[in-house]
């Protein structure tokens, strides 16, 4: 069963739609109670970091969730925000992060940017797998994902980059550490390249 956590931010409804459509069971997680018993958990975000960090820490979910994805190893998939929020700190905000991964979040520096847009990065993007790994089988050339951001995750640890993408040079659009995954872009709204992902992961 995969949770989604609903704590007021994301597109929850998109993301179980999704998987309802690829016959894979899934649940939309308001309480303690619905979030437990995951076997793999989604946790989407959007908006502003102190925001959304304020919104899990009121759920009521904020403790099961580091029991699960901490303590039992529970595979995890953070999205846009919802990736964000796995670092330690943010950039955009004053808050403490989950600290799932050692990483900062950092703003684009505007003084270097290039491109006709500058900030958000909004549109559409190629994601580059770094290495082998189960979340972008069937993903390793040509993919292409939305994304609407401002901030970028950097990893302290290379080796956490499973993804990059280039905007005014190449980030990291995607990251893990053991049981715990993020992606910087919506597959919600990325088409047969998202779907394929959110597939992957139930797989994984």
């Amino acid at each position: 069963m995969i949770a989604i956590v609903n704590y007021g931010l994301g597109n929850i409804q998109a993301f179980a739609n999704i998987y309802k459509r690829s016959n894979i069971p899934v649940r939309i997680a308001s309480s303690h109670e619905e979030l437990v018993t995951a076997d793999r958990i989604i946790l989407p975000g959007v908006g502003a970091f102190d925001w959304a960090m304020t919104k899990l820490n009121e759920s009521g979910m904020r403790d099961v969730l580091d029991e699960l994805v901490i303590g039992k190893k529970r595979p995890v998939l953070g999205i846009c925000v919802g990736m964000q929020m796995m670092a330690k700190r943010s950039d955009e905000g004053k808050l403490a992060g989950l600290g799932w991964i050692d990483a900062e979040v950092r703003k684009f520096d505007l003084s270097n940017m290039t491109q006709k847009t500058r900030l958000p990065h909004m549109g559409w993007n190629d994601v580059a797998p770094c290495k082998k790994n189960g979340l972008f089988e069937g993903l390793e050339s040509g993919a292409r994902f939305y994304f609407l951001h401002s901030y970028y995750f950097l990893p302290q640890n290379q080796d956490n980059v499973l993804a990059v993408t280039n905007y005014n040079g190449p980030y990291a659009s995607a990251v893990h550490d053991g049981n715990v995954f993020g992606v910087q872009f919506h597959p919600e709204k990325s088409h047969q390249w998202g779907i394929r992902l959110l597939k992957n992961f139930a797989n994984l």
